[in-house]
């Protein structure tokens, strides 16, 4: 592990950020730096070297993508630079994986002891003159 992937992973261990991550977690044939599985959400740290590897990352975040996760990239200086920085987004992003979509309203159906919403307004109405 680098210097940059250690002090990013002291953030991240210990569910610092309310969720579990692994570091250099296998899936598929890759090996992903940081997994959070559940939102499913993998950070990288790219060096110098991801410059003439971009045509393999976009391979590789296609196979992430189709298994279901987001990818985060930062520059692997970015941990050492700015750490809290790093961990505000990591934690924006990985909040807003985990809200649940909204459910769907149920509406009362109308039956006994329910006015039709016509009554309503004619009561409504005539109550106010």
């Amino acid at each position: 592990m680098t210097d940059s992937e250690r002090r990013l992973w002291a953030g991240l261990r210990a569910e610092q950020l309310g969720f579990k991550f692994r570091r250099q977690h296998p899936l598929g044939c890759y090996i992903a730096d940081f997994v959070c599985l559940n939102p499913k959400l993998i950070i990288e740290l790219d060096g110098d070297q991801h410059r003439d590897a971009q045509p393999y990352d976009k391979q590789r975040d296609a196979f992430f993508r189709a298994q279901g996760f987001e990818v985060l990239r930062f520059p692997s200086n970015a941990p050492l630079m700015a750490l809290g920085g790093v961990l505000q987004a990591i934690f924006n992003h990985i909040t807003a994986l985990a809200v649940p979509a909204a459910p769907i309203p149920t509406f009362p159906q109308r039956g006994k002891g329910q006015q039709p919403i016509h009554n309503l307004l004619t009561y409504h109405h005539e109550t106010n003159h």
